[in-house]
């Protein structure tokens, strides 16, 4: 049988868990177009708003645990402005969300029984540094891990028993993974110093990664942001998927050496800030071979990838189909076997 008879007859799951698993899928695994992937989360909204023009220009709204947002044009994710834990010691007196009542995720099981040949992805808020540095706002939190180290990990294991909850549920409902994101850099370093990051955040994230792999979960993590110091730990403490939109931050090579060790994967599109942006068909064109022919080699280990935002970027919907053209095109074991043929 062909590949091309292969990659027709298997379901995206089944492409999606020999990507993971480099059991040499018939194509790439994709979220774009025919996309392998579906996604759904708990109903819980908690103190959530929608966004609404607060005047000048200005939008705000409320997340589900209480932080107020803005943003200054009306498509863009905004940031957090103003924290709801204000102070620490109110740390006691904040009703956290609960995330342990099973009748909250029958989106997650409905999703499940309608889409039974897609990868499933339960959405998780966060792990403990996405969420508790907007309860505390990023510059504030920051200071909090050096000066207020108790009372943070006090905030931190609260967090950490929410997510226990939200992972044996999304298992319960028959999630395939669970997807967190978490922004650890800038675009020259991480955000604090990588062995404050091992000796605070690395425990929780191999305890909530051995928790979901025991449930039968993969770990997706998103992060932006120059994260190379950490993604050695990120990697050892079990995340399987590494969603990254800036690859070429990394280096596609640096990425690649990652794989020639670890069984990581990592999904991504062309990158959102060097490439895409520029128009430039045949510069995008080339680096989404390039990502196709070091990152997934027809063995898996990469997912092609689309940035759903291309407004705040600037990019034409053209510039990034040139980009899924490309990883389809190029993303098949015969189309790989014919170019080795011509070498």
């Amino acid at each position: 049988m062909s590949a091309l008879s292969t990659a027709s007859t298997l379901t995206s799951r089944e492409i999606v868990r020999r990507t993971l698993d480099r059991e040499n899928p018939p194509r790439v695994a994709r979220s774009f177009a025919e996309s392998d992937f579906v996604g759904a989360g708990c109903s819980v909204r908690g103190r959530s708003t929608s966004w609404s023009e607060v005047g000048g220009g200005r939008w705000e709204r409320l997340d589900e645990w209480g932080n107020t947002w803005a943003r200054v044009d009306p498509t863009s994710k905004g940031e957090v402005a103003r924290g709801v834990l204000r102070d620490l010691n109110d740390l006691d007196r904040y009703e956290f969300l609960d995330y342990s009542r099973p009748e909250d995720y029958e989106n997650v099981a409905r999703v499940r029984g309608e889409k039974p040949d897609k990868w499933l992805i339960a959405w998780l808020p966060g792990f403990a540094f996405n969420i508790a540095r907007k309860m505390r706002t990023m510059e504030q939190y920051l200071i909090d891990l050096l000066v207020e180290r108790d009372r943070i990990r006090a905030l931190h294991d609260r967090i950490d028993g929410l997510l226990e909850n939200m992972i044996r549920n999304h298992a319960r409902a028959g999630a395939d993974s669970v997807m967190f994101p978490e922004d650890w850099g800038t675009q020259q370093q991480t955000l604090i110093a990588p062995a404050l990051w091992r000796e605070e955040f690395f425990p929780r994230f191999r305890n909530l990664c051995a928790l979901a792999h025991d449930l039968g979960l993969r770990v997706f993590m998103h992060s932006c942001g120059a994260v190379g110091d950490i993604v050695p730990g990120l990697i050892e403490a079990g995340i399987d998927v590494l969603q990254f939109d800036q690859p070429d931050l990394h280096g596609i090579d640096n990425l690649a050496r990652h794989q020639e060790n670890a069984r990581i994967a990592f999904w991504c599109p062309v990158d959102i800030q060097k490439v895409l942006p520029t128009g430039d068909e045949r510069l995008i064109r080339a680096k989404a071979r390039e990502m196709v022919e070091k990152l997934w080699r027809g063995r898996g280990g990469f997912i092609a990838g689309f940035y759903g935002d291309m407004a705040s970027i600037g990019v034409r919907p053209e510039w990034q189909q040139w980009a899924c053209e490309e990883f389809t095109r190029c993303g098949i074991q015969e189309t790989r076997a014919v170019r080795s043929n011509l070498r």
